[in-house]
């Protein structure tokens, strides 16, 4: 029996030492920093077949004479702008892209490659997002918030010496290219808005479905929880190590299973789903611009539509047909520009038009600027199967 309970005793033990040594590699917290993202940032462009570089832009550490911190956090140490630029013919008009919420210039890595054959490309990743620099968000107000994102990128495009560019911002991303347009306009030649947020205001554009929803006990936690600024990024931290299947779950779902358009490879998919993890685990910064720009439902606190008067920079929107933001709002704009504006829509794609119908959106990019790119303009048709409207 003493034998029986000995060899029990020793059983139990070495199956608990066992348990006790699977728990690290368990619970252990994939870590992330700009390091990783950079990392993986260069991992992801190894598919891109145009040559590129990198560089982190000093922005320095605040905009000339502003009294408010905008951007320089508790200390005055330099400011970087995570920016890649890609090769081009000489001659070629600049494009700066600007990415959206809860993303970074990778992700428009399966269109660079076309448009570096028509322009000179450089992406950024904003202050605050990616491998930019991520100082602690002081801002307490709209107002503050979007200086946040247009004195950093003036600062940026100074450090660049850049003028006379053709500006395309993604969602959150073309808000921001919007109101830096409309605030240095001298310095745009084109602006490219893709699924572009910030036009509609909650008191003009809710549907009925979001007015009830908003009405019922599950709408009142979703609205407290936005007024708190508790962001989706929140989330794949406090999974910690479930953190990368929840991000892997969520690229396979909205650019595998149920992607509009061309579903990613499985290295594509690999690829972005390592890449968007780290730069969504990274420190909290930019990502709480959230509350102070829209209203719990993407409404933006301070409408581009009720600047539409004022825009000075010819305009071309793009959205995909399945695009779950609302393009009725750029229609209303452009009643009240007073310069030239176009509308175009591209089939099988959604929010990300760009990753679901690349060829589709090149077309597209490739139809606004048509002007800078080709000699012969004015007999240039729309591309077979975008819309026009």
């Amino acid at each position: 029996m003493a034998e029986e309970f000995s060899a029990s005793v020793a059983a139990t033990t070495a199956t608990n030492r066992k348990k006790r040594s699977l728990w690290p590699s368990v619970l252990r917290w994939i870590p992330t920093s700009t390091d990783h993202i950079i990392a993986a940032e260069k991992r992801l462009l190894s598919i891109i077949k145009t040559p590129y570089e990198t560089e982190q832009v000093n922005i320095g550490s605040g905009p000339p004479g502003s009294n408010i911190r905008w951007f320089r956090s508790v200390s005055n140490e330099p400011r970087f702008i995570n920016t890649v630029s890609f090769d081009s013919k000489e001659g070629s008009p600049t494009l700066v892209m600007v990415h959206g919420y809860g993303a970074s210039q990778g992700f428009f890595f399966r269109n660079f490659d076309a448009l570096a054959q028509h322009f000179k490309v450089i992406a950024i990743d904003q202050l605050g997002w990616g491998g930019s620099s991520r100082p602690d968000f002081t801002c307490k107000s709209t107002e503050e918030t979007e200086a946040w994102f247009i004195d950093s990128f003036e600062e940026w495009r100074k450090a660049k010496n850049l003028s006379n560019f053709i500006l395309l911002g993604h969602s959150f991303g073309g808000y921001v290219a919007a109101k830096y347009a409309l605030k240095y306009p001298e310095h745009i030649q084109h602006l490219v808005l893709v699924g572009s947020a910030g036009f509609s205001s909650e008191t003009e554009h809710m549907s009925e479905r979001l007015t009830r929803f908003r009405s019922t006990w599950k709408g009142a936690i979703m609205n407290h929880l936005w007024e708190s600024n508790f962001t989706p990024q929140k989330i794949v931290r406090g999974l910690g190590p479930l953190g990368p299947d929840l991000v892997r779950r969520y690229t396979s779902a909205r650019f595998g299973a149920y992607a509009n358009g061309d579903v990613l490879t499985e290295e594509e998919s690999r690829l972005l789903t390592d890449y968007v993890y780290h730069t969504l685990a990274a420190k909290a910064s930019g990502e709480l611009c959230l509350k102070y720009i829209f209203s719990f439902g993407a409404f933006a606190r301070m409408p581009l539509l009720h600047s539409a008067s004022e825009w000075k920079v010819p305009t071309t929107f793009i959205y995909g047909f399945q695009d779950w933001m609302n393009y009725q709002g750029a229609q209303e704009a452009r009643k009240q520009m007073k310069v030239p504006c176009e509308l175009i829509r591209v089939p099988q794609a959604g929010h990300f038009v760009f990753i679901d119908n690349p060829a589709a959106f090149h077309s597209a990019v490739f139809y606004a600027c048509r002007r800078f790119i080709s000699p012969d303009q004015d007999n240039i048709s729309l591309p077979e199967g975008l819309e026009s409207i």
